[in-house]
């Protein structure tokens, strides 16, 4: 998992500048009340205030107080899930490499992400869970003295996705819910009942909302996996709970109860104390609850056929299940049970280009599986951020695609803004993102674009535009 984007300096101004305009005007109006000899409010606000009356400097780190929130009305989806195609997110771009948190805002209708996949990623996190889920779904218990347990939020989360998706998508999940309490705290969104049960109709699947643990039920509803991450007295957000299921090459249990830096420094994340660290801390600490946030980030994924795995995959096992690596790259990233360290240095070993190894082949990665316009994928995810009104945690959701370079190198413009886009990392960002193992790609990426330019089918002309970012 990073939050790393990189992207354009120009996704991240709008952001920038919002701010500043809202601590000035603060400022200004705190200046007038102390010339009107009005009190200026110092402690923190009562809890059935809105959210937008509150700042992070009006209360302590790691403090929060349960917070009313009028959500705003989620409009059905006007297709059933198995008639939408996957999102062809591309983002990257042309032109020169930087790095930003690349943040855009995200409308609540745009949360979560269903389509015609939810099947097959079913299929995956079903089989995840039920062999490995004690590693892959994890709520961290209380750091004394500086940070709450996850169990709360991860409470919380739950039924805020079960609220989302029964309006979001209603022929796809139904609910019931208890009756109607006199504690508004126990109700569901509205003033509606809490949620009791939620049913994936097309899968003809039932969770008990009161009875099921909260996390392994958040998972199954969608395609995402996610984190939550809390506020601890120190100002740091820790990572307290999660389900990460499909994160192809880093796992959860090494990252439990670390604090947001610790997670981007431990894998070696570039260029993340220099350009990213204080950014993010901020915008962590500033996030409201009325203005969530989407952003994209890219690899790029060697895949082994699946015909040409010797021996073939166990009847039952991870890769006969999931045989385009989708929860876990195998080929590029070798064993899951093995150390992060291990891992580290099976990717650092694919970077070395010595004479002694042939064109497309790197240690690690096996026999025939060089890269190739069928081995390789694009691996995009679409990430949300969002803060909860009833602990303050953070929820960190991650969507993951897959493309295949043959597909890739067909569409309009792609080819030579990928080439682009993979020529202008820094040395430090394409050992991160393990270059080595696929840039014999690049002439044909060349090659794709040139056709397409004498074809008419982009101009070479206005070839660098960036307007269709992150599509």
């Amino acid at each position: 998992m990073d939050l790393i984007a990189f992207t354009s300096r120009k996704d991240y101004l709008p952001l920038v500048a919002g701010l500043l305009i809202s601590a000035i005007v603060y400022s200004a109006h705190r200046v007038w009340r102390r010339r009107k000899g009005a009190p200026v409010r110092a402690h923190t606000p009562p809890a059935d205030l809105p959210e937008k009356t509150r700042s992070a400097k009006e209360r302590a780190p790691g403090e929060w107080e349960p917070t009313r929130f009028d959500y705003p009305h989620v409009e059905a989806s006007k297709e059933h899930f198995s008639a939408l195609k996957p999102i062809p997110y591309r983002p990257f771009k042309w032109g020169d490499y930087y790095v930003t948190m690349g943040i855009r805002s995200m409308a609540w209708d745009e949360w979560i992400e269903l389509d015609s996949e939810f099947p097959k990623f079913h299929n995956v996190t079903e089989y995840r869970i039920r062999t490995a889920g004690d590693r892959l779904v994890q709520v961290q218990d209380a750091q004394p003295g500086i940070v709450d347990s996850g169990h709360a939020a991860a409470r919380e989360f739950m039924y805020e996705l079960a609220e989302y998706l029964s309006r979001r998508h209603p022929d796809v999940y139904s609910v019931t819910r208890h009756p109607v309490s006199k504690n508004d705290e126990e109700n569901g969104w509205y003033g509606e009942g809490r949620i009791k049960t939620i049913t994936i109709l097309p899968f003809e699947e039932t969770h008990d909302l009161d009875a099921e643990e909260p996390l392994k039920v958040a998972r199954m509803l969608i395609q995402e996996d996610f984190t939550i991450m809390l506020e601890g007295s120190d100002g740091r957000y820790y990572l307290q709970a999660g389900a990460v299921v499909i994160a192809g090459s880093w796992r959860l249990e090494d990252k439990m109860g670390m604090p947001l830096e610790e997670i981007h420094t431990s894998g070696n994340v570039p260029q993340y104390k220099n350009k990213l660290q204080m950014s993010m801390d901020r915008f962590f600490r500033r996030l409201p609850l009325d203005k969530p946030v989407v952003r994209n980030n890219y690899a790029f994924q060697v895949v082994q056929e699946a015909h040409a795995r010797q021996p073939a995959p166990a009847p039952g096992s991870l890769l006969d299940v999931d045989p385009d690596e989708l929860a876990w790259a195998a080929t590029m990233n070798g064993n899951e049970s093995t150390s992060e360290y291990v891992r580290a240095k099976h990717i650092n070993d694919q970077w070395d280009t010595s004479e002694d190894i042939a064109p497309g082949m790197r240690p690690g990665i096996q026999k025939d599986t060089e890269a190739t316009p069928a081995t390789l994928r694009l691996r995009t995810e679409r990430q949300t951020l969002r803060r909860l009104p009833k602990t303050g945690a953070i929820v960190f959701t991650i969507r993951v695609y897959q493309t295949k370079l043959e597909e890739l190198v067909c569409e309009p413009g792609v080819p030579g803004r990928m080439a682009s886009a993979i020529r202008s990392w820094p040395e430090d960002v394409a050992r991160y993102k393990a270059r080595g193992a696929y840039e014999s790609i690049l002439p044909l990426l060349d090659r794709c674009h040139a056709e397409q330019v004498a074809n008419g089918v982009v101009s070479d002309e206005g070839k660098k535009s960036n307007m269709n970012f992150p599509f």
